[in-house]
Protein backbone atom coordinates (compact mmCIF):
# COMPACT_ATOMS: atom_id res chain seq x y z
CA UNK A 1 0.00 0.00 0.00
CA UNK A 2 1.87 3.22 -0.86
CA UNK A 3 -1.05 5.77 -1.99
CA UNK A 4 -2.49 7.48 1.09
CA UNK A 5 -5.20 10.16 1.00
CA UNK A 6 -5.10 12.40 4.04
CA UNK A 7 -8.65 14.73 4.60
CA UNK A 8 -7.99 17.36 6.91
CA UNK A 9 -4.65 19.36 7.59
CA UNK A 10 -4.75 20.27 11.02
CA UNK A 11 -2.21 20.31 13.30
CA UNK A 12 -2.00 16.40 13.80
CA UNK A 13 -3.53 15.78 9.79
CA UNK A 14 -0.46 17.44 8.62
CA UNK A 15 2.00 16.12 10.96
CA UNK A 16 0.83 12.66 10.38
CA UNK A 17 1.36 13.10 6.19
CA UNK A 18 4.64 14.74 6.43
CA UNK A 19 5.55 12.02 8.20
CA UNK A 20 4.31 9.53 5.45
CA UNK A 21 6.10 11.04 3.03
CA UNK A 22 9.05 11.23 4.58
CA UNK A 23 8.97 7.34 4.68
CA UNK A 24 8.29 7.31 0.91
CA UNK A 25 4.18 7.24 0.54
CA UNK A 26 2.76 8.70 -2.17
CA UNK A 27 -0.07 11.44 -0.74
CA UNK A 28 -2.65 12.61 -1.79
CA UNK A 29 -4.21 15.83 0.19
CA UNK A 30 -7.21 17.93 0.96
CA UNK A 31 -8.54 20.40 3.25
CA UNK A 32 -11.11 22.58 3.28
CA UNK A 33 -9.14 25.86 3.81
CA UNK A 34 -7.05 25.87 1.05
CA UNK A 35 -3.50 27.79 2.66
CA UNK A 36 -3.23 24.57 4.85
CA UNK A 37 -2.12 22.46 2.24
CA UNK A 38 0.85 24.56 1.28
CA UNK A 39 3.38 22.79 3.34
CA UNK A 40 2.48 19.24 2.17
CA UNK A 41 2.50 20.88 -1.56
CA UNK A 42 6.43 22.10 -1.20
CA UNK A 43 6.96 18.39 0.28
CA UNK A 44 5.83 17.22 -3.67
CA UNK A 45 2.16 15.95 -2.17
CA UNK A 46 -0.84 16.00 -4.55
CA UNK A 47 -3.40 18.63 -3.48
CA UNK A 48 -7.12 17.55 -4.71
CA UNK A 49 -10.01 19.99 -4.61
CA UNK A 50 -12.25 17.55 -3.24
CA UNK A 51 -12.58 14.64 -0.30
CA UNK A 52 -14.16 12.25 -4.08
CA UNK A 53 -10.36 13.20 -5.48
CA UNK A 54 -8.46 11.89 -2.31
CA UNK A 55 -10.63 8.60 -2.81
CA UNK A 56 -9.82 8.07 -6.42
CA UNK A 57 -5.84 8.96 -5.41
CA UNK A 58 -5.31 6.49 -2.51
CA UNK A 59 -5.98 3.06 -1.55
CA UNK A 60 -6.44 4.34 2.10
CA UNK A 61 -8.18 7.40 2.87
CA UNK A 62 -7.17 8.82 6.79
CA UNK A 63 -9.42 11.21 7.87
CA UNK A 64 -8.55 13.85 10.41
CA UNK A 65 -11.55 16.00 11.38
CA UNK A 66 -13.14 18.08 13.89
CA UNK A 67 -16.25 15.74 14.91
CA UNK A 68 -19.02 13.72 13.67
CA UNK A 69 -20.36 15.74 11.38
CA UNK A 70 -17.57 17.22 9.01
CA UNK A 71 -16.55 13.35 8.88
CA UNK A 72 -20.13 12.75 7.63
CA UNK A 73 -19.71 15.99 5.66
CA UNK A 74 -16.35 14.84 3.71
CA UNK A 75 -17.80 11.50 3.37
CA UNK A 76 -21.25 11.13 2.11
CA UNK A 77 -21.88 15.15 0.97
CA UNK A 78 -21.38 16.52 -2.10
CA UNK A 79 -17.99 15.08 -3.61
CA UNK A 80 -17.67 13.06 -0.96
CA UNK A 81 -15.33 9.96 -0.50
CA UNK A 82 -18.24 7.89 -1.32
CA UNK A 83 -18.54 9.25 -4.80
CA UNK A 84 -14.94 8.80 -5.65
CA UNK A 85 -15.23 4.74 -4.71
CA UNK A 86 -12.95 1.64 -6.08
CA UNK A 87 -11.74 -2.05 -5.63
CA UNK A 88 -10.20 -1.65 -2.32
CA UNK A 89 -10.74 1.53 -0.99
CA UNK A 90 -10.60 1.44 2.76
CA UNK A 91 -11.28 4.81 4.92
CA UNK A 92 -9.80 4.96 8.79
CA UNK A 93 -11.20 7.94 10.92
CA UNK A 94 -8.59 9.35 13.09
CA UNK A 95 -10.81 12.34 14.11
CA UNK A 96 -11.99 11.81 17.45
CA UNK A 97 -16.20 11.31 17.57
CA UNK A 98 -19.27 9.71 19.63
CA UNK A 99 -18.64 5.21 19.67
CA UNK A 100 -22.37 5.47 18.36
CA UNK A 101 -21.99 7.85 15.73
CA UNK A 102 -18.99 6.06 14.65
CA UNK A 103 -20.73 2.82 14.12
CA UNK A 104 -23.39 4.46 11.74
CA UNK A 105 -21.09 5.88 9.67
CA UNK A 106 -18.88 2.78 9.21
CA UNK A 107 -22.74 0.65 8.66
CA UNK A 108 -23.49 3.63 5.80
CA UNK A 109 -19.75 2.97 4.45
CA UNK A 110 -21.13 -0.86 4.46
CA UNK A 111 -24.00 0.53 2.12
CA UNK A 112 -21.89 1.69 -0.24
CA UNK A 113 -19.12 -0.99 -0.08
CA UNK A 114 -16.07 0.39 1.91
CA UNK A 115 -14.51 -1.11 4.70
CA UNK A 116 -14.14 1.70 7.37
CA UNK A 117 -11.90 1.63 10.49
CA UNK A 118 -11.88 3.52 13.78
CA UNK A 119 -7.91 4.84 14.14
CA UNK A 120 -8.25 7.51 16.95
CA UNK A 121 -4.33 8.35 18.10
CA UNK A 122 -3.07 9.67 21.68
CA UNK A 123 -0.02 12.06 21.21
CA UNK A 124 -0.37 15.67 19.59
CA UNK A 125 1.46 16.86 16.72
CA UNK A 126 5.05 17.23 18.12
CA UNK A 127 5.21 12.98 18.01
CA UNK A 128 3.19 12.19 14.99
CA UNK A 129 6.08 13.77 13.07
CA UNK A 130 8.40 11.51 14.63
CA UNK A 131 5.43 8.40 13.96
CA UNK A 132 5.82 7.84 17.54
CA UNK A 133 1.80 8.40 18.26
CA UNK A 134 -0.15 5.44 20.27
CA UNK A 135 -2.79 4.24 18.03
CA UNK A 136 -6.01 2.67 18.88
CA UNK A 137 -7.92 0.39 16.08
CA UNK A 138 -11.23 -1.15 15.65
CA UNK A 139 -13.43 -2.34 12.51
CA UNK A 140 -13.10 -4.94 9.93
CA UNK A 141 -9.90 -7.53 11.06
CA UNK A 142 -9.20 -8.18 7.30
CA UNK A 143 -8.88 -4.16 6.75
CA UNK A 144 -6.97 -3.45 9.30
CA UNK A 145 -4.17 -6.26 8.74
CA UNK A 146 -4.72 -4.49 5.22
CA UNK A 147 -3.05 -1.24 6.79
CA UNK A 148 -1.38 -2.62 9.45
CA UNK A 149 2.02 -1.60 7.60
CA UNK A 150 0.89 1.86 7.42
CA UNK A 151 -0.85 2.24 10.85
CA UNK A 152 2.58 0.78 12.21
CA UNK A 153 4.20 3.51 10.28
CA UNK A 154 1.93 6.31 11.98
CA UNK A 155 2.27 5.07 15.61
CA UNK A 156 4.79 3.39 17.82
CA UNK A 157 2.28 1.17 19.03
CA UNK A 158 -0.97 -0.11 17.76
CA UNK A 159 -4.01 -1.67 19.72
CA UNK A 160 -6.45 -3.38 17.81
CA UNK A 161 -9.59 -3.48 19.58
CA UNK A 162 -12.40 -5.15 18.02
CA UNK A 163 -15.75 -4.36 16.66
CA UNK A 164 -16.22 -0.59 14.75
CA UNK A 165 -16.71 2.15 17.86
CA UNK A 166 -14.63 0.33 20.92
CA UNK A 167 -11.46 2.67 19.41
CA UNK A 168 -13.38 5.59 19.76
CA UNK A 169 -14.32 4.80 22.80
CA UNK A 170 -11.53 4.05 24.72
CA UNK A 171 -10.32 7.46 22.77
CA UNK A 172 -12.86 9.33 25.00
CA UNK A 173 -11.58 7.35 28.04
CA UNK A 174 -7.88 8.53 27.52
CA UNK A 175 -9.06 12.15 26.82
CA UNK A 176 -10.66 12.16 29.84
CA UNK A 177 -7.82 11.46 31.96
CA UNK A 178 -5.80 14.35 30.21
CA UNK A 179 -8.54 16.64 31.24
CA UNK A 180 -8.51 15.35 34.88
CA UNK A 181 -4.86 15.87 35.05
CA UNK A 182 -4.69 19.19 33.64
CA UNK A 183 -6.79 20.40 36.02
CA UNK A 184 -5.05 18.83 39.45
CA UNK A 185 -1.59 19.94 38.11
CA UNK A 186 -3.39 23.26 37.48
CA UNK A 187 -5.17 23.51 41.34
CA UNK A 188 -2.00 21.63 42.64
CA UNK A 189 0.67 24.38 41.51
CA UNK A 190 -1.82 27.62 42.50
CA UNK A 191 -2.38 25.81 46.25
CA UNK A 192 1.30 25.68 46.77
CA UNK A 193 2.27 28.77 45.21
CA UNK A 194 -0.28 30.50 47.06
CA UNK A 195 1.46 28.88 50.76
CA UNK A 196 4.60 30.43 49.31
CA UNK A 197 5.91 26.93 48.55
CA UNK A 198 7.63 26.68 44.90
CA UNK A 199 6.14 25.12 43.08
CA UNK A 200 8.78 23.22 41.18
CA UNK A 201 9.51 21.73 44.47
CA UNK A 202 6.13 20.28 44.71
CA UNK A 203 6.77 18.75 40.89
CA UNK A 204 10.17 17.48 42.06
CA UNK A 205 8.37 15.44 44.93
CA UNK A 206 5.10 14.46 42.70
CA UNK A 207 8.13 13.18 40.48
CA UNK A 208 9.20 10.97 42.72
CA UNK A 209 6.38 9.16 43.20
CA UNK A 210 4.39 6.93 41.24
CA UNK A 211 1.49 9.27 40.76
CA UNK A 212 4.18 11.17 38.32
CA UNK A 213 2.93 11.13 34.38
CA UNK A 214 4.40 12.39 31.59
CA UNK A 215 2.44 15.93 32.15
CA UNK A 216 3.62 16.32 35.00
CA UNK A 217 7.39 15.16 34.15
CA UNK A 218 7.02 17.80 30.96
CA UNK A 219 4.11 20.14 30.35
CA UNK A 220 3.67 20.99 34.15
CA UNK A 221 6.94 22.98 34.49
CA UNK A 222 5.94 25.45 31.35
CA UNK A 223 2.69 25.58 32.89
CA UNK A 224 4.50 26.76 35.99
CA UNK A 225 6.23 29.69 33.50
CA UNK A 226 3.30 30.34 31.46
CA UNK A 227 4.78 28.94 28.23
CA UNK A 228 2.64 27.01 25.92
CA UNK A 229 3.31 24.94 22.77
CA UNK A 230 0.03 24.47 21.49
CA UNK A 231 -0.24 21.01 20.27
CA UNK A 232 -4.30 20.16 21.16
CA UNK A 233 -5.86 23.55 22.07
CA UNK A 234 -8.33 24.26 25.30
CA UNK A 235 -11.32 24.53 22.09
CA UNK A 236 -10.39 20.82 20.44
CA UNK A 237 -10.44 19.70 24.01
CA UNK A 238 -14.01 20.66 25.05
CA UNK A 239 -15.39 19.69 22.37
CA UNK A 240 -13.80 15.98 23.54
CA UNK A 241 -15.01 16.56 26.90
CA UNK A 242 -18.82 17.84 25.46
CA UNK A 243 -18.77 14.24 23.47
CA UNK A 244 -17.80 12.32 26.64
CA UNK A 245 -20.12 14.01 28.51
CA UNK A 246 -23.07 13.12 26.03
CA UNK A 247 -21.59 9.39 25.43
CA UNK A 248 -22.12 9.10 28.88
CA UNK A 249 -26.12 10.52 28.60
CA UNK A 250 -26.90 8.09 25.88
CA UNK A 251 -25.18 5.54 28.28
CA UNK A 252 -27.30 6.24 31.34
CA UNK A 253 -24.48 6.61 33.12
CA UNK A 254 -22.94 9.87 35.28
CA UNK A 255 -19.88 10.69 35.00
CA UNK A 256 -19.74 13.70 38.03
CA UNK A 257 -16.32 14.91 37.61
CA UNK A 258 -16.31 15.33 33.87
CA UNK A 259 -19.38 16.65 34.00
CA UNK A 260 -17.72 19.83 35.69
CA UNK A 261 -14.35 19.65 33.97
CA UNK A 262 -16.82 20.66 30.97
CA UNK A 263 -18.15 23.67 32.75
CA UNK A 264 -14.63 25.03 33.63
CA UNK A 265 -13.28 24.73 29.67
CA UNK A 266 -16.56 26.29 28.78
CA UNK A 267 -15.69 29.55 30.78
CA UNK A 268 -12.46 29.48 30.00
CA UNK A 269 -12.96 29.18 26.32
CA UNK A 270 -16.40 32.28 26.78
CA UNK A 271 -12.46 34.13 28.49
CA UNK A 272 -10.73 34.05 25.56
CA UNK A 273 -8.32 30.56 26.62
CA UNK A 274 -9.62 28.44 23.46
CA UNK A 275 -6.48 28.86 21.23
CA UNK A 276 -4.06 27.97 23.43
CA UNK A 277 -2.96 24.37 24.48
CA UNK A 278 -5.42 22.51 27.23
CA UNK A 279 -2.64 22.48 29.81
CA UNK A 280 -3.09 26.62 29.79
CA UNK A 281 -6.27 26.28 31.85
CA UNK A 282 -4.23 26.66 34.83
CA UNK A 283 -4.16 30.47 33.21
CA UNK A 284 -8.15 30.70 33.59
CA UNK A 285 -7.60 29.79 37.13
CA UNK A 286 -5.11 32.30 37.58
CA UNK A 287 -7.59 34.95 36.41
CA UNK A 288 -10.69 33.84 38.69
CA UNK A 289 -8.24 34.01 41.73
CA UNK A 290 -6.57 36.75 41.22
Amino acid sequence: MEKIGIIGLGMLGNAVALHLIEKGFEIAAYNRTKEKTSELKEKKATIVESPKEVAEESELVIVVVKDAEAVKQISFGENGIIQGNHKGLTVADMSTIDPLESKNITNQFKDNNIQKLDIPVMGGPNVAITGDLVMMASGDKQSFEKCKTVFDTIANKVFFLGDSGIAHSVKLAMNLQITMLALALSEGIMLVKKLNVDPKIFLEILNSTYFKTGMSEKKAYKMIEGRYNTTFTMANLKKDISTMTNAAKSLGIELPMISKAEEVYEKAIKDGFGDIDYTGIIEYLKKNNT
